[in-house]
């Protein structure tokens, strides 16, 4: 169930701000309400979700302050990840990271600006999973969570400039990959902040909410 709903979010199929009710979720995964608390509370300690007593759950909507915040963080620790890797990747691995990228290209052509995002956010992970620093790496997996919900909030409305943030995305990420195949972790360091840097410039703190889904339609088996 975790899995699942993380997933989604990553996905963008939960917007911030939906209402998790335990009931729903419930009869959607056909467990009993005692197995959906405590994912909740994991996801709310991951600063997913918010718990607000008398209220219920809901997925969490970041706050201007904790975008900036996200993206310091993830500018601190990903530079040392990036080198981390580099000290490990094999051939192996950058093929792996080439084909991420691909398929990443390959979903912002079909128009699937979601999966775009979600692909992006791989490509970030599988450095951090190569890098073999487990802290770090559950640090950024957490991120990784928090930024798609502050892209969702906070990215362009205008589908035009979604598709044109992301496909700088993918040109980013193969400089990235250049400068990990010639084993020059400084000069991955700077394009990682780079990267990250871009991505913060193009939030927009004034984006429209999205309708809530059907939490039965999505998670239902």
């Amino acid at each position: 169930m975790y899995e699942r709903m993380v997933s989604a979010i990553l996905d963008h199929r939960l917007p911030p701000g939906t209402k998790l009710v335990e009931d729903k979720l419930a009869t959607a995964f056909g467990v009993s309400r005692t197995r959906i608390r405590p994912v909740l509370v994991r996801l709310a300690n991951e600063q997913v979700v918010t718990l607000t007593p008398n209220r219920g759950a809901a997925i969490a909507q970041p706050s201007e302050q904790e975008a900036r915040e996200v993206f310091e963080a993830r500018r601190l620790i990903e530079p040392t990840l990036v080198a981390l890797f580099i000290a490990k990747a094999d051939a192996a691995d950058m093929a792996h990271l080439a084909s991420s990228i691909e398929a990443e290209e390959a979903a912002r052509l079909a128009g699937d600006m979601r999966r775009a995002i979600r692909l992006s956010g791989d490509f970030h992970l599988q450095i951090a999973e190569r890098a073999g620093h487990q802290t770090l790496g559950r640090i950024l997996r957490e991120l990784t969570s928090r930024t798609s919900l502050i892209l969702m909030t906070y990215s362009s409305a205008h589908a035009g400039e979604r598709e044109e943030a992301t496909a700088c995305g993918c040109r980013e990420h193969r400089t990235l990959l250049d400068a990990i195949r010639l084993r020059d972790a400084a000069e991955a360091g700077n394009r990682m902040r780079e990267h990250l840097n871009r991505l913060e410039s193009q939030l927009q703190f004034s984006a429209a909410a999205e309708a809530a889904p059907d939490l039965a339609v999505l998670f239902g088996t």
